[in-house]
């Protein structure tokens, strides 16, 4: 889904391609792009451990206060789990939300991955512990509820909420996702266009 002119361009990488989202836009309305499956529950983890990450390339100029490499349901109402870059300085971080209770769990990297460099981000949910991992090591890790489940209809989307105006639009490049769960019902890898 895209707006005001939002489109994604390739550039190359390892071999094959990766996704480049909008540069950074200060003046409204901005290009909006963000990529959507369609709603299924086999995106749904519920109460199993899950996986999910992507691999990422962002300058230090292209942050923003909030970039959504990958989210799944939203934190105001229903369920969630999401991959972002938080703030200027480029933190990377990862919530759940369970499906009953609006709590926000966050675990956030003390490390910036706003250096221009490649670096492979994933969030990891392992019984009552969230964990935040770059490039393999684990970064920060929080406490979440044993019960937490996510369950719902929204499709998952990559680069942005949506194409509207605050859809904490992804600025950098993009090469690959992937979603587990404790059965592999789900992984993508996206290397060429």
């Amino acid at each position: 889904m895209a707006r005001y002119g939002g489109s994604l361009t390739t550039v190359a990488h390892a071999g094959g391609n990766a996704l480049a989202f909008p540069e950074p836009c200060h003046d409204e309305p901005c290009p909006r792009i963000a990529l959507r499956t369609v709603t299924s529950t086999d995106l749904n983890p519920g109460r199993r451990n899950l996986r999910y990450g992507a691999s990422v390339l962002l300058a230090p100029d292209e942050t923003t206060k909030g970039e959504n490499v990958l989210q799944k349901g939203y934190s105001a109402r229903g369920s969630q789990y999401k991959l972002q870059i938080d703030g200027v300085a480029g933190h990377p971080s990862c919530v759940l939300v369970d499906d009953r209770r609006p709590e926000i769990n966050f675990a956030m990297s003390p490390v910036s991955v706003a250096d221009g460099q490649w670096h492979t981000l994933e969030c990891r949910r392992v019984g009552p512990t969230l964990t935040i991992l770059v490039d393999g090591q684990p970064e920060s890790r929080t406490p979440i509820p044993a019960g937490l489940s996510i369950s719902n209809r929204i499709p998952l989307s990559v680069g942005g909420k949506g194409s509207f105006t605050d859809n904490d639009q992804f600025q950098g490049c993009w090469t690959r996702f992937g979603c587990r769960f404790s059965e592999p019902l789900f992984s993508a890898a996206m290397t060429a266009c």
